[in-house]
């Protein structure tokens, strides 16, 4: 498949950098502090930002098999994949892959796990002032005033959210993936905002204690998108992680 956009910047050592519900936007700034030491590419998801999107392409597996024959066509070894919310859980299925040109992956808030305990929140019935409330630290610095995005986004957004909601579903987790995760073999370091309540703190933990090996941090003063309210910390730990 030839992806509609994949920002490309920066030079070194290889970081495929997979945005959440959020968009591509959500990850810009890290993309952008991570470009000064490595090559960042940072795809659309296809069916994101009026991008098509194949018919064969429904769900987070075949997005992960996607990005793993993009790193074929693009003959790339040694690359770490960075993935926030659901490109967090796109992360973790690139991994069992078990493709030799991944060598490590950073799995951030991610969306994935199905923990009746601690379920993951109900993206889909929340206003938008809900799901800021529910997913930074410092809602009031996020929120999102729908009077003020021009009317020719509105179609964008409405477009993202029934991707988002093809490719996750409305529980936004897959019963299996939990078992499966015993399977990855690429170091894993598991970055989580303490005040994540989109997708609860145990659900790092779960992702960190399931993964053989694996590393767990958690970011006090972060919530679901830890390269927005803590840009420097994520951003080095990142960095350390794919160095």
């Amino acid at each position: 498949m030839t992806f509609a956009h994949i920002d490309d910047r920066g030079t070194g050592h290889p970081i495929l950098l997979l945005h959440g519900g959020a968009g591509p936007a959500s990850v810009g700034g890290l993309a952008d502090a991570l470009a000064d030491r490595f090559r960042v590419l940072t795809p659309t998801h296809p069916g994101f930002e009026g991008t098509p999107r194949p018919e064969n392409v429904t769900g987070i597996a075949d997005l992960a098999q996607l990005y793993a024959e993009l790193l074929d066509d693009l003959d790339l070894t040694g690359v770490t994949v960075v993935g926030n919310s659901i490109g967090g859980w796109i992360a973790a299925e690139i991994a069992l892959l078990h493709s030799p040109r991944v060598t490590s992956v950073v799995i951030a808030n991610a969306t994935g796990l199905d923990l009746p305990q601690t379920p993951i929140a109900d993206f889909f019935s929340l206003t938008l002032d809900q799901v800021a409330d529910l997913s930074y630290c410092r809602p009031d610095d996020f929120r999102i005033d729908l009077s003020s995005i021009p009317p020719q986004r509105l179609p964008i957004i409405a477009g993202n959210r029934a991707a988002l909601q093809l490719y996750g579903g409305t529980t936004m987790a897959d019963p299996s993936l939990l078992d499966r995760l015993p399977a990855v073999t690429v170091p894993t370091l598991v970055v989580w905002g303490a005040c994540d309540r989109m997708v609860p703190v145990e659900h790092g933990r779960a992702y960190a204690a399931a993964i053989p090996g694996a590393r767990f941090e958690l970011i006090e003063k972060a919530g679901h998108l830890p390269q927005l309210e803590t840009p420097d910390l994520f951003a080095q730990l990142v960095a350390d992680r794919a160095a």
